[in-house]
C-alpha cells in the first residue's frame, strides 16, 4: 500500500507542486432523468380564460422552468438513503386558435413533482460557522443537522403536445394552484386562474434534469499552480470588420441544394427548435 500523502509540497510528479487540503462538498450519489410529463394541468392568466373557453384547439409553443423546490428527507428503512422531492414550476406559452386563422398567445403556468432517492450516507457532527448571514444578527450559524444537500440541474423543458377538454362537474381549487409561491406568482404579474371547468388545457413536456446528493467534505488534492487568468479584460471598444466576419461563415450549400431527405433532430437545442417550429 503506497505512503499516505500528507498536506505540503511533493517531489514534480507531471507538473505538481504539493498537496493541499480543501473544504468542498463530496457527491455521494447522482442521477440523471429524462421526463416525459403527461398532461400537466395548464393554469392561465385570468385574462385568457374567455380565450381559452371559446378557443377551438391550442397548439404548444415554449416554456422556461422558473423554480424547482427541493427538499430532503432520510428513509426510514434504508440507512444512509434519502428521499429528494422537487417541484417545478413552469411558465408555458401556448398558442390557442379561434375562429379567426392568427392564433392567440396565450401564457400560464405548470406544475410537476418528482421524487428519487439517492444515497447520501450518514453524519453525526454538529455544524456552526462564523459565516454572517446578510440582513440577520452578526452571530454564529444556527446549528444544523448534518444532512445531505440536494443540488437539483435542469433544463428549460420542451414543449411536446397541449389540447383543450370539455370538462363537467365544479371543483374546489387546485392544489397545485393554492401551494404556488408568492414569488413565483409575481412572475406573471397578474392573478393565475384555475379557469372555467367546461374548459381544461393538458400540456405535454420534455425536461432533462441531474439530482445529486452532496455533503461538507475535506479532501486532499493535487495542486500544480496558481490559477492565473490568461485572458485580457476587454473594454468593449475594439470592433471586428463586419467583412472579416462574412469572410469566414461557409457557404451555405444546403440552402442552395436541398437534401433529399431531412434529418430528425438528435440533441436538445435542435428538438426545442423542431417542436416550436411543428407546434406553431
Amino acid at each position: 500500500m503506497p505512503e499516505k500523502v500528507m498536506p505540503g509540497p511533493v517531489e514534480d510528479l507531471g507538473g505538481i507542486r504539493e498537496a493541499v487540503c480543501i473544504h468542498t462538498r463530496k457527491i455521494y450519489d447522482s442521477c440523471r432523468d429524462k421526463d416525459c410529463i403527461e398532461d400537466l394541468r395548464f393554469y392561465p392568466k385570468m385574462q385568457y380564460v374567455d380565450v381559452i373557453n371559446r378557443a377551438l384547439s391550442v397548439k404548444g409553443g415554449s416554456a422556461k422552468l422558473l423554480y424547482t423546490y427541493v427538499d430532503v428527507e432520510p428513509v426510514s428503512f434504508n440507512r444512509g438513503f434519502y428521499t429528494v422531492d422537487m417541484r417545478f414550476f413552469y411558465s408555458v406559452t401556448l398558442q390557442a386558435y379561434l375562429s379567426c386563422p392568427a392564433p392567440v398567445t396565450v401564457e400560464g403556468l405548470c406544475v410537476f413533482d418528482k421524487r428519487v432517492i439517492l444515497f447520501g450516507s450518514e453524519g453525526n457532527a454538529k455544524i456552526f460557522s462564523s459565516q454572517m448571514s446578510a440582513g440577520g444578527p452578526d452571530a454564529q450559524m444556527v446549528k444544523r443537522a448534518n444532512a445531505p444537500i440536494a443540488v437539483v440541474e435542469a433544463v428549460d423543458p420542451i414543449v411536446l403536445d397541449a389540447r383543450v377538454m370539455d370538462c363537467c362537474g365544479k371543483r374546489d381549487c387546485d392544489c397545485d394552484l393554492c401551494e404556488v409561491p408568492s414569488f413565483v406568482n409575481s412572475f406573471f404579474d397578474c392573478e393565475l386562474s384555475s379557469g372555467d371547468d367546461s374548459r381544461r388545457i393538458y400540456v405535454t413536456l420534455g425536461q432533462f434534469s441531474i439530482v445529486r446528493l452532496e455533503r461538507d467534505s475535506q479532501l486532499l488534492v493535487p495542486v500544480y499552480d496558481y490559477c492565473m487568468p490568461d485572458k485580457e479584460c476587454s473594454c468593449g471598444s475594439d470592433k471586428e470588420d463586419p467583412c472579416c466576419i462574412f469572410r469566414n461563415i461557409s457557404f451555405p450549400v444546403g440552402e442552395f441544394f436541398p437534401p433529399n431527405t431531412v434529418r430528425m433532430p438528435e440533441n436538445y437545442e435542435d428538438t426545442k427548435n423542431f417542436c416550436s417550429c411543428c407546434n406553431n
